[in-house]
């Protein structure tokens, strides 16, 4: 007798299929669709079991028995998978056992004659036996029924999928696409090893077949991750494609370089590896360059319109407010949704559009953990209390999908809207958003970033300006006092009491428009631009630093030639780069041997008004130039290089340039700040 032993591959998949039944129980066990799931992996794991004993058997008559037993036991799968689409997924759990047998007679009475037939000498004629196994007529009959039956159960699957939600069309879909494709594959293996003799392919290959299959499908309907039916059914042509071509490529293009060596007999071994190597590239490059086909073909590729707008945005605009702003648009559009929100915030509070979190709830410990959910994935996973206060919250602000990231210094809720045409978010969406939000992340936290190094020189600015501005007040303060000092001895005289009056006035304001214009340096704040003179906005500004200068020796010389003058800008954050510029001016002068003066001249140019700032300091090193406004850039002993930096990001903000000449020896050196005009229609 014929012993037929070193299979294993039945066992290991029953193994695997009870292990992946199991794990889909323990996910959710209050959820119907896991518990049929369940069964149907005891299902397989015994059909898996009586595969491996059939195959494994000792002895053709026991090899025999088992075969029967196989055979019984597969016929029910069909009808095991119909309980899965009617009694779980179409939502018709709790039916009543008479209307249970009721609603489906016709696949119990298919499904006993298909246990009856594999017992009856019309399946295997008694006479049959290894090695030439010859089938009767009812073998082929059972082959065809089973196939008539998955087909089926499909076409009612796709008809009975029209009444269903989106959710659960989409689980039905992948459910009845995947499941068919793997008792396709089953019973095309079946059809195979009757017309080739080769017993491995119901041996190993189909056990293999069914052990991918079965997980896949089964963790794609029971898991958090939904998947659409189509989009997974593409995927699969897709690799079949990719994997048959590369394949035909490698053995074609292997078989003619081989036909070439054979015919030169003083082919060395060191022709056959550059062979060998000419294969492989050509066959990489192949595999590479139809993978980027069928990509496009199929458009998996992430949605490069909504990134390409993410990045524009992202460039646009520079403040966490404006950045925020700039994104919903782009998630709306990508998510094809009329609402979507952009949050986010330090250790302390996210925030955005209106929404104002704790970092620190459990809540968000929750959301990190998960990095995303949708509203498919809490009801599929077990829940708790912080899950659902998640799904409260998507519930109240009517997203179909929220995205957690955590950066470096920052915590990042980026969520959207239920589509406009109500089909939940699937997986593959679900990661081209986290690629979204890792862009608004990055642009966040260099807004968050920027925010904070110019709060940081503002103050630094603040505080190298305290001891000129000190002595600036001090000097109407000595006034005042010594006007009070005299004021009882000389009150009565009209002319004192008159000149009092007007210099404690004039040297209050004096004292107060400093202190004011300190502060507004000391404060971050938004832009805001307004249309306003610029020639009073420079005067202002040299008002603060020309103690400074004078301390150090330095002349401050204007120019102004631009008429009219009038720009569109924040007046406090043009303030804070006009005094960058002409702090560093001082300091690049203050030890130059001849004259230490700086000129601040104006005058008009296309679309707006440019403000030079020009010293005799020894001026810009060649090499510094093309990384001049770059972070971390200085030429002085203090400081950290941040100021023209900052600078330059500040005029970015107010849609304006700044730019330096290129180094001159002896002529100093010369910074151009360029601020945008109101447009003739305002």
């Amino acid at each position: 007798m014929l012993k037929l032993v070193n299979y294993p591959v039945p066992l290991f998949a029953a193994i695997t299929v009870l292990i992946v039944g199991s794990l889909i129980l323990w996910a959710n066990p209050k959820r119907m669709v896991n518990r049929v799931v369940f069964t149907c992996s005891l299902h397989l794991a015994l059909w898996l079991g009586c595969l491996h004993l059939a195959i494994n058997a000792e002895n053709w008559p026991n090899g025999l028995f088992w075969l029967r037993w196989t055979c019984v036991v597969s016929a029910s799968i069909p009808v095991h998978f119909w309980l899965v689409l009617r009694e779980s997924i179409s939502a018709h759990a709790g039916s009543t056992i008479s209307r249970f047998f009721r609603g489906n007679l016709p696949w119990l009475i298919v499904t006993a004659g298909l246990s009856f037939l594999p017992f009856t000498g019309f399946f295997i004629p008694p006479d049959s036996a290894p090695p030439d196994i010859s089938y009767g007529v009812g073998y082929y009959l059972y082959i065809a029924t089973v196939g008539g039956l998955y087909v089926l159960l499909a076409m009612t699957a796709y008809a009975g999928s029209r009444k269903l939600s989106e959710a659960r069309k989409i689980e039905l879909q992948v459910w009845m696409i995947g499941g068919t494709a793997m008792t396709t594959i089953i019973v095309v293996l079946m059809l195979l090893n009757l017309v080739t003799g080769n017993r491995d392919l119901v041996r190993i290959y189909q056990p293999m077949a069914v052990m991918i299959f079965y997980a896949g499908i089964a963790i794609a309907i029971t898991t958090g991750r939904l998947f659409d039916g189509r989009q997974v059914f593409l995927v699969v042509i897709e690799k079949l494609i990719l994997i048959s071509s590369v394949a035909a490529v490698a053995y074609l293009l292997d078989t003619a370089l081989a036909s070439l060596l054979s015919a030169d007999a003083s082919a060395g071994r060191f022709l056959q590896w550059g062979v060998w190597i000419a294969t492989s590239a050509v066959t990489l490059w192949f595999a590479s360059t139809l993978n980027s086909w069928l990509n496009r073909r199929f458009q998996f590729f992430p949605e490069t319109a909504a990134r390409r707008a993410a990045f524009e945005a992202a460039k646009a605009e520079l403040t966490v407010e404006g950045l925020e702003q700039a994104f919903l648009p782009v998630l709306r559009g990508w998510g094809q949704s009329e609402q979507a929100i952009v949050l986010s915030g330090p250790k302390e509070e996210i925030k955005g559009c209106g929404i104002r979190l704790p970092a620190d709830a459990p809540m968000i410990d929750v959301l990190r953990k998960m990095r995303w959910a949708t509203p498919e994935r809490l009801s599929r996973e077990r829940t708790d209390d912080e899950r659902a206060k998640i799904e409260e919250f998507m519930t109240r602000h009517n997203l179909g999908v929220l995205v957690c990231s955590r950066g470096l210094s920052l915590t990042i809720l980026v969520g959207v809207g239920i589509s406009i045409s109500r089909r939940p978010f699937t997986y593959p969406q679900v990661v081209q958003l986290m690629e979204l939000t890792e862009i608004v992340e990055s642009a966040l936290e260099r807004a968050h970033f920027s925010t904070r190094a110019q709060q940081a020189e503002r103050l630094a600015t603040v505080g190298l300006l305290g001891a000129g501005v000190a002595h600036e007040i001090r000097n109407p303060l000595v006034t005042i006092k010594t006007f009070v000092q005299l004021l009882p001895q000389r009150h009565h005289e009209e002319g004192f009491r008159r000149k009092f009056f007007q210099l404690i006035s004039e040297e209050i304001t004096r004292i107060d428009r400093l202190t004011e214009r300190l502060m507004e340096l000391g404060s971050p704040r938004s832009y805001f631009m307004v249309p306003q003179p610029l020639h009073p906005l420079v005067r202002g500004t040299l008002e603060l630093v020309e103690p400074k200068a004078a301390d150090r020796g330095v002349d401050i010389a204007t120019d102004f030639q631009a008429g009219p003058d009038v720009i569109v800008t924040d007046a406090a954050a043009a303030r804070q780069v006009l005094l960058n510029l002409c702090l560093n001016a001082v300091h690049a002068i203050e030890n130059v041997a001849g004259p230490r003066r700086i000129s601040l001249a104006t005058r008009n140019v296309p679309g707006g008004v440019e403000v030079s700032i020009t010293d005799t300091g020894p001026g810009l090193a060649s090499e510094m130039l093309p990384r001049l406004f770059t972070p971390f850039q200085s030429t002085k002993s203090t400081g950290f290089g941040l100021g023209l930096a900052i600078s330059s990001e500040i005029m970015s903000g107010l849609k304006g340039t700044i730019a330096a000449d290129p180094p001159r020896a002896g002529e100093g050196a010369t910074f151009r700040l360029i601020f945008p005009c109101p447009s003739p229609s305002s």
